[in-house]
């Protein structure tokens, strides 16, 4: 009978297979663990060897774990999880010098309004890093993050699960947009309009079902609902195709949708509250240092963000630190 010592495993290669189920991707690997592809390659030959299964297999959506795999995932990352926690979080994590590939959970609105200035800020003060975007459905968010496949989602979330931390960014208010073809829209909109008017509407879920939405609920609004997409960056293309169209999106959003001249924007006929836009991370890598610092940088490059975004000065100030996150409750 054989017998397998633990001293048969060469314990880096748990990082290198933590790695590849996070990433699915062996170059993407081989980047955050600051390897070659070759010897990535030869670290992966290393894992297949002492398991006997090829453990990933490629497919046209990348390296997909096998049965084996999938059974030595939770094990594998609970000790990850329990290395970053309790051993290596007595290290210090150095931005300046570190290689590791951060992957955020976000829509296509999100890459479009908060890469840039998230980019500029990670070039500066983690220039070997790099990042990663997924855009999942909000109901998957939760075992993406305890997976380790994502390190934060930013977003609205109205009732994050109780698995997850959430702390407050900034408050996002909406506008609504009109093609810069339409006629009918003067510089108001009026009830009448809002109500008649073919809208599209953006929801990850498939179904409408948003804090925004339940607010015109409330409010006995009744859309002219034509198209729903999960893709925000889709509506100024529809609209300038059909100017009849109109839409109701986060104000920052507009304002570049605005920028490219396809379209203007109006107030809602009705008063909308502020919505928060948080960001959520697994409580496994609560105190892992480097999402840590990925927490605090993204607090910081966000919290005045409305403020930036329209010129005021005062914000430009030295953001303030971040505060405790609290534990998210369900609604």
């Amino acid at each position: 009978m054989n017998t397998v010592h633990i001293g048969d495993l060469d314990l880096n290669l748990l990082a290198v297979f933590d790695a590849l189920v996070r990433e699915r991707s062996v170059t993407r690997a081989a980047q955050g663990l600051n390897l070659s592809q070759s010897a990535m390659s030869h670290a992966l030959n290393r894992l297949r060897a002492f398991f006997d299964d090829p453990l990933f297999v490629s497919t046209a959506t990348g390296m997909v774990p096998t049965r084996k795999a999938q059974g030595l995932v939770d094990p594998v990352l609970g000790m990850m999880a329990i290395l970053r926690q309790q051993v290596l979080s007595e290290a210090r994590f150095d931005p300046a010098t570190a290689h590791r590939a951060f992957t955020l959970c976000m829509t296509d609105m999100g890459e479009l309004v908060f890469l840039p200035p998230l980019i500029s800020r990670l070039r500066r003060e983690a220039p070997h890093c790099t990042l990663h975007t997924l855009q999942v459905p909000p109901a998957q968010v939760e075992a993406v993050l305890a997976s380790g496949e994502a390190d934060l989602a930013v977003g609205s979330m109205r009732s994050a699960p109780e698995g997850l931390f959430q702390q407050r960014l900034f408050m996002h208010s909406f506008v609504t947009i009109v093609s810069a073809r339409n006629t009918a829209v003067g510089d108001t909109l009026t009830l009448a309009q809002f109500e008649k008017m073919p809208q599209i509407a953006v929801t990850l879920s498939g179904s409408v079902s948003g804090a925004y939405d339940s607010e015109l609920e409330r409010q006995g609004v009744k859309r002219n609902l034509f198209l729903t997409t999960p893709h925000f960056l889709v509506v100024p293309l529809l609209m300038d195709a059909h100017p009849e169209l109109i839409a109701t999106v986060p104000l920052q959003l507009a304002e570049v949708f605005k920028g490219y001249g396809s379209v203007r924007m109006v107030p809602p006929p009705v008063t909308l509250p502020p919505f928060a836009l948080n960001q959520h991370w697994h409580s496994r890598f609560h105190h892992d240092p480097a999402i840590i610092w990925l927490r605090e940088l993204m607090k910081q490059t966000f919290e005045h963000y409305p403020d930036v975004w329209l010129g005021d000065r005062a914000s430009r100030a030295a953001p303030a630190p971040a505060r405790k996150p609290k534990r998210a409750r369900k609604a």
